[in-house]
């Protein structure tokens, strides 16, 4: 057998590949006539090969490179040492992994192990995968002397820009919480600390294909390493982050395929096929290209096919259009046995019910969606920001009058289709608030209908001698609506924790009960918290699928993040005390009235995250986990099924500083 009999495989550009030189050795194949050859990127093309597969989607480019049992075949003849690691399964069921008994405290294989992965199997990870493993060096390194990488006009131009979600984006394992991954390698400590690794994964694999992920994960379930998966980093509990941990980067898979139409058993009409590094702006802007409507979030860094879908998803036009994960079709996924397969409503149903509203990092790596779009429509609404407090000429009581007004008629305002996105934000004691309105809209209404909708709060607020002049705007498409009335995003600040709640719309019924529920999220801000509040309803269309999203958001009219930041000069137990209020104060204070929670904007410590972020599906989304990944090759915390493990060395907060090791059965 020659070297390449296996011509099918692609030779693909890649990251950085790991430095020869660095190697103590060079892997051999056996060739012809038994030949001995060192195997390097020349000798050895990627492991995959170009499948042709009957989907009634098209796949789109990265999907049809895949590894085989062809490919592995012939790379097994190859003699190559380790190979093996690359496989899948032995002992697949149907489709599934059998389950291997993992005893309590057993850990995934950590660096300076003796069965970790050496620089050789690393390297042969970085040939199959065609140069596309990357051995991490954290962004802040930059401003590290004695890193190795220390570069000053870097270093400046990081600082200048690390609030900013591209910044983290565009790095393999950079993550915009940092908190989660230990603030290590901070670009500000450079000149009094060490630039260390703390939380960021030890390798990542630049994925531009199928293969390169299905090698990834076969490695890391054959080799027992902990795997974490990262599209943009954009994550508020650190499940992109992980010591120890393979990562498999997904930001380059930026496919966005029109299709004009599309007929599924519940859907008819034109749809995009998504990549799974495809970001919200990215979307947007195509939806905005064919002149449609499309379903996202609000932040522009988000990745809208990992997390975001994932984890239900709301967006702007919610509540005309439902969740994001309303708007699936079908799913491409590799699962933890390595295999590529779709789920929509005829195929791998359970998977497609699970991963829509399941949550990211619990049943595969998604590689991309195909998802709805829908026609292009106007949108009307207003924008103010008002300071209160004695210096501002409105008293706090008339501040909180005005605000209770509003909040008293979310569930009239959603039901007309309103998306009202505002933060509140506390000056100091006794100084008073800020509350911008950012921007509250509705999609499909005229902005005098608009007016009309909310004369009637405006008259109450003129009574109580609340001053506040709107400024209006009225777009003919969500584009420019969302360009030009929404924030910028500001991301990496470290000293900085939240948590959340989904108020549901039946305790509007009750005079009583709302006016107590008010009352209540009103001191909670009053005690310190900041309150980032959208007014909206998340009901699945007519027709839709059902899905695991959160049964809590189905039944809300208001979601609230609240939170609170702290001086990175307080002592540690100073700090201990701010984030355990956040959690056993302000939360318990509001659980009563909100129960619920959101899986992508919550609070990593939330205490029964399973009610909490899953609802009643968070049953039948463990059954599902259970068999489809048995042995929790995909972990992340608050996850469908993670409270069989945990990370080691853990305080006050789960941070994904230390090993992951199973702690139970649960």
């Amino acid at each position: 057998m020659g070297v390449h009999s296996f011509t099918k495989a692609l030779l693909l550009a890649g990251a950085a590949v790991l430095p020869l030189s660095q190697l103590v050795a060079a892997q051999t194949i056996v060739v012809d006539d038994g030949i001995v050859i060192a195997a390097n990127e020349t000798t050895v093309a990627p492991a995959a090969e170009v499948v042709e597969l009957d989907s009634e989607v098209p796949l789109v480019e990265a999907d049809v490179i895949q590894l085989t049992d062809a490919v592995l075949a012939n790379l097994t003849a190859l003699q190559l040492t380790n190979i093996s690691l690359f496989g899948f399964p032995a002992d697949e069921e149907e489709g599934t992994l059998r389950k291997r008994d993992v005893p309590i405290g057993t850990c995934r294989v950590f660096p300076g192990d003796s069965r970790w992965p050496s620089k050789l199997v690393w390297f042969l990870l970085d040939l199959l995968t065609g140069g596309a493993l990357i051995e991490t060096v954290p962004i802040g390194a930059v401003c590290y002397p004695n890193s190795g990488v220390y570069d000053a006009a870097k270093c400046q131009t990081l600082k200048d820009n690390w609030t900013k979600g591209e910044t983290h984006a565009e790095d393999p394992t950079s993550v915009m919480s940092p908190l989660y991954q230990g603030e290590t390698c901070m670009p500000d400590n450079g000149g009094s600390s060490t630039c260390k690794l703390g939380g960021f994964p030890s390798y990542a694999v630049a994925v531009r294909n199928v293969a390169q992920i299905q090698l990834a994960v076969n490695f890391a379930r054959n080799a027992n390493l902990r795997l974490v998966v990262k599209n943009t980093g954009h994550d508020f509990l650190g499940k992109s982050a992980g010591a120890g941990a393979l990562s498999i980067w997904t930001h380059k898979l930026k496919s966005i395929n029109y299709i004009k139409s599309i007929k599924t058993k519940s859907y008819s009409g034109p749809a995009f096929k998504l990549g799974a590094g495809v970001q919200v702006n990215e979307l947007y802007e195509a939806a905005h290209k064919y002149g449609f409507t499309a379903v996202g979030g609000e932040c522009p860094t988000v990745g809208v096919t990992g997390g975001y879908l994932a984890g239900g998803g709301h967006s702007p036009v919610s509540s005309i259009y439902g969740m994001g994960s309303d708007q699936v079709l079908s799913i491409d996924v590799v699962l933890p046995n390595g295999r590529f397969i779709t789920a929509d409503e005829t195929h791998n149903t359970d998977l497609f019910w699970a991963i829509r509203g399941g949550g990211g990092a619990t049943f595969g790596v998604v590689t991309s969606m195909t998802v709805k779009v829908h026609p292009k429509i106007s949108f009307s609404g207003a924008k103010w920001t008002i300071l209160a407090g004695p210096a501002f000429g409105i008293p706090e009581d008339v501040f909180w009058g005005a605000i209770k007004a509003y909040w008293r008629k979310f569930p009239a305002y959603a039901e007309q289709g309103s998306y009202g996105y505002s933060t509140v934000f506390g000056l100091g004691p006794g100084a008073g608030y800020i509350w911008t309105m950012q921007p509250w809209l509705v999609p499909g209404m005229s902005l005098a209908d608009f007016k009309t909708m909310i004369a009637p709060l405006l008259a109450e607020w003129a009574e109580l001698g609340f001053p506040l002049e709107p400024t209006y705007f009225e777009h003919d498409n969500f584009y420019d609506t969302w360009t030009k009335n929404f924030p910028d995003e500001a991301v990496a600040n470290s000293n900085m924790r939240t948590a959340a709640r989904l108020f549901p719309a039946t305790v509007w019924d009750n005079a009583t009960a709302l006016e107590d529920m008010l009352d209540a999220v009103k001191a909670v801000v009053e005690d310190g918290s900041a309150l980032i509040q959208y007014n909206i309803k998340a009901d699945a269309p007519t027709d839709t699928p059902d899905s695991a999203v959160n049964t809590h958001w189905r039944e809300a009219a208001w979601f609230g993040i609240m939170g609170a930041a702290w001086s990175a000069e307080l002592a540690a137990d100073e700090i201990e005390v701010i984030n355990r209020r956040i959690t056993d104060n302000w939360m318990e204070r509001l659980r009563a009235w909100g129960p619920g929670s959101y899986l992508n904007e919550g609070d990593v410590m939330e205490p029964n995250f399973g009610e909490a972020y899953f609802g009643t599906n968070y049953e039948r989304l463990l059954q599902i986990k259970r068999q489809v990944d048995p042995n929790d090759l995909f972990w992340a915390p608050t996850a469908v099924g993670s409270g069989r493990w945990a990370v080691s060395d853990q305080g006050w907060l789960t941070k994904q500083t230390g090993r992951l090791c199973r702690v139970g059965e649960t």
